[in-house]
């Protein structure tokens, strides 16, 4: 499908590339992630934890309570931040995560020693992954969604970015020790699609990280060879998505009107990089490298780098010449110090570091 041209067949330009934009963007929201409510009129947070001797003294622990208006009332979740001592307004990987700290995918003094802060959400603390379209709790409850959803009404993904974009309300507002406008969000996975949808909807962000993404991220959504939407159904995951998205399951796998490049392309010209795993057949490497190389077109319009070459790196080889990177390592679906290192070398490179 082509990015460089409106629904009408007009060619894209940099001058009508923001309508071009909305146009992807409804597709991709009508079609797979659903509609996501406007932005709460307040966000506050509340430190209930704060340790200045973190990590052998490198850094100060905080816990806080992260909280939004809602029209059903405040709706309320935990993060926690850790902030290194010797960087004076460090850049932030905002990660959104399966468990709290310590954690084995959060290698968080590699991380505070690279020179970032890192503020850690857990995603079930926005609404819980139970599956089969259990929306009791959380964000979903808040804005009374329900099992009988309209077609387009959003799913657990875009619940989750949204939480993601309170914790970035919170920040913005009230962090004046952090690099705000230097934030990248990184997910793995279920939450590196995650990832890439809060960027896509949240451009206050500098840079999205998705890591083994696959499908509904980084990889194709038409001819791949790794997760189908078969898949989502069989695990009770369709829920992440909205209902719209079931009707592409079997014979219509190939015939959606959109593919995730335009997801990808949402997030031009800010920084992006996806990482992949050589074992990791569900998320298709192959597929995730395409489709970064095919949504490359839209950094190239705006006067950027994207992808910077059309052959597949071999493992451990990290492309991050242009605003679009991509790293491929050995193993399986795993987010790896590897990967993380990959994030930071990434950004080390944007920021001049």
């Amino acid at each position: 499908l082509p990015i460089l041209k409106m629904n009408d067949g007009t060619p894209v330009t940099k001058e009508n590339w923001e309508k071009r934009r909305e146009e992807m963007l409804e597709l991709i929201e009508k079609y797979s992630y659903g509609r996501t409510p406007p932005p709460p009129k307040r966000t506050w947070g509340e430190t209930t934890f704060c340790d200045e001797l973190s990590y052998g003294g490198k850094a100060i622990n905080e816990k806080v309570t992260v909280s939004f208006e809602t029209d059903e009332g405040v709706c309320s979740f935990p993060i926690e931040i850790f902030n290194p001592k010797r960087v004076q307004n460090p850049s932030v990987f905002l990660h959104i995560a399966f468990r709290d700290v310590p954690d084995r995918y959060i290698p968080v003094e590699e991380i505070i020693d690279g020179g970032y802060a890192l503020v850690v959400v857990r995603y079930t603390d926005l609404v819980n992954d139970n599956h089969y379209g259990d929306y009791s709790d959380g964000i979903a409850k808040h804005f009374g969604t329900t099992q009988d959803r309209a077609p387009d009404e959003w799913g657990k993904i875009a619940m989750w970015a949204y939480g993601a974009s309170r914790v970035m309300d919170y920040l913005t507002a009230e962090r004046k020790d952090m690099d705000v406008d230097r934030v990248a969000v990184i997910g793995h996975s279920r939450l590196g699609k995650t990832a890439l949808f809060t960027a896509v909807k949240d451009q206050r962000f500098y840079c999205a990280v998705s890591n083994n993404s696959g499908y509904g991220g980084a990889a194709s959504s038409k001819h791949s060879k790794g997760e189908k939407i078969t898949d989502f159904f069989r695990l009770g995951s369709w829920d992440w998505f909205c209902e719209n998205f079931k009707q592409f399951v079997g014979d219509g796998e190939d015939c959606k009107p959109y593919d995730q490049s335009f997801l990808l392309a949402l997030i031009a010209p800010r920084y992006l990089l996806v990482n992949s795993a050589t074992e990791d057949r569900g998320a298709d490497p192959e597929a995730e490298f395409l489709t970064t190389k095919h949504a490359s077109v839209a950094w190239e319009l705006l006067g950027e780098k994207g992808l910077v070459t059309d052959k597949m790196p071999v493992a451990g080889e990290l492309l991050l010449d242009g605003n679009v990177g991509y790293f491929l390592r050995e193993g399986r679906h795993y987010l790896s110090r590897e990967d993380w290192n990959s994030a930071m070398r990434f950004l080390n490179a944007k920021l001049g570091r």
